[in-house]
């Protein structure tokens, strides 16, 4: 195959983000011209990159595979290349089906994709992406997989077990981010704070932060997607010292009741949730905490969905998303009777989101007079658009600030602001 322009199409997790700018970086390396996203109509070769978690998910995937084979028969596109998660689980069935796609690929096939188009694959370029987001941040993935089993996910059977990546290739990645532009760094995996076990014997992300930290022109570090299980105190100590590591915390605690915990096999019980957010506010007071929950879980009663209603009223998250549960095949929760209807579902993630309302607007109320230094994602029409180092792009809230005439504020820039009002989900202020 000539080299000619490939347009790359990510869908899914921020995890895919980074999957995607590897691959990129590899095809810019070898010649192409790559666009991401695009509706460019001079790029004839299409890669989409799927996601395969939930329903809505694989749906998104299948929609946006058959839009591209629409322009490939109509002559607008010559060759489509389909991988990631959903290609990882349904190969067969998707080549059976959607027959226009050249050619499938699981989520571990970099080389492979690459040789489908004729490109080099150098193992030298495996610390180098091709940066999608904003060039002030980026996403550093850690590992892959998870090992915790829980009864509805079907992650470990789509990327298998965790693997760590070794803290000197991320560190040589994150120099490479930071040299490109990158201001801020965010951390993910399946289970963040699980990284190191395999490698190391022992629970590393620690280490990994302070050695982040080290790196000059690297001044905000967040972390994601670290489960409550076997959590390190030390992380929430050098969150408390340390001035890179944003004071945020992204913790998918999923459910309270302990019925349903046992359900899900999170391996964990309610009073050891109450008492980790308790310890990790006394060592961090301000830490803002994300979390997400999924309701209507096989077996979840009203009386447990009570439970969790209190729970998000008195503990007040920061941040907090809500999936209704969709069975996964493979997994074991797909044995059970799903027994929640699906309008019982909604109804009571509607409930959750109701609560959460309140108490975001009530935060954000008692923010209005204080100051914050905050980080400029982009300009949009009169206002310059930003975050402080309580809030993730994409997911979180966002602080709105007037652009005035003559400004020479640009994406990427820290300045310090006062809050002057506020709503259920953004801020307003005014720069100091």
């Amino acid at each position: 195959m000539q080299k000619q322009k490939v347009n790359v199409v990510t869908l899914g997790c921020s995890k895919n983000t980074v999957d995607s700018e590897y691959l990129m970086r590899q095809l810019e390396v070898d010649g192409w011209e790559v666009v991401f996203d695009s509706n460019d109509p001079t790029a004839k070769v299409v890669i989409i990159n799927t996601c395969g978690f939930i329903a809505d998910a694989k749906e998104e995937s299948i929609n946006t595979i058959l839009s591209f084979v629409d322009a490939k028969r109509k002559g607008m596109i010559e060759r489509i290349f389909v991988m990631g998660c959903l290609s990882q689980r349904y190969k067969n069935e998707l080549a059976e089906e959607i027959p226009e796609v050249d050619e499938f690929f699981g989520v571990n096939d970099l080389p492979l994709v690459l040789s489908g188009l004729n490109a080099t694959y150098s193992e030298s370029l495996l610390n180098q992406r091709f940066i999608t987001t904003p060039s002030h941040y980026s996403y550093l993935k850690i590992s892959e997989g998870c090992s915790w089993g829980c009864s509805y996910c079907a992650i470990p059977l789509i990327k298998g077990r965790h693997i760590s990546k070794p803290i000197s290739d991320l560190v040589t990645e994150a120099k490479y981010l930071v040299k490109k532009g990158v201001k801020e760094l965010i951390i993910i995996a399946q289970d963040s704070v699980f990284y190191g076990i395999d490698l190391y014997g022992e629970r590393r992300l620690p280490q990994l932060v302070n050695e982040l930290s080290k790196i000059d022109g690297l001044e905000w570090i967040r972390i994601h997607y670290a489960y409550p299980n076997g959590f390190p105190m030390e992380l929430a100590e050098i969150m408390q010292r340390n001035p890179k590591v944003c004071k945020y915390l992204d913790i998918p605690f999923q459910h309270i009741s302990d019925n349903v915990l046992s359900i899900m096999r999170r391996k964990i019980a309610k009073h050891e949730i109450l008492a980790f957010i308790q310890k990790l506010r006394a060592i961090v007071p301000d830490v803002a905490l994300r979390t997400t929950l999924l309701v209507g879980h096989p077996g979840e009663t009203e009386a447990d969905f009570q439970e969790l209603l209190e729970f998000v009223r008195d503990t007040k998250f920061d941040r907090l998303g809500v999936f209704t549960y969709s069975e996964e095949e493979g997994t074991h929760s797909a044995t059970m009777d799903n027994d929640v209807p699906e309008e019982v579902k909604q109804s009571r993630a509607e409930q959750i989101m109701e609560v959460q309302r309140g108490v975001s607007l009530n935060s954000n109320t008692l923010k209005i007079g204080k100051e914050y230094k905050i980080i400029i994602d982009r300009i949009e029409g009169e206002y310059y658009v930003g975050r402080t180092q309580y809030d993730s792009p994409e997911v979180d809230q966002e602080v709105y600030v007037p652009n005035s005439p003559g400004s020479d504020i640009n994406m990427g820039d820290f300045v310090n602001c006062k809050i002057t009002s506020a709503s259920d989900y953004d801020l307003f202020a005014e720069i100091l």
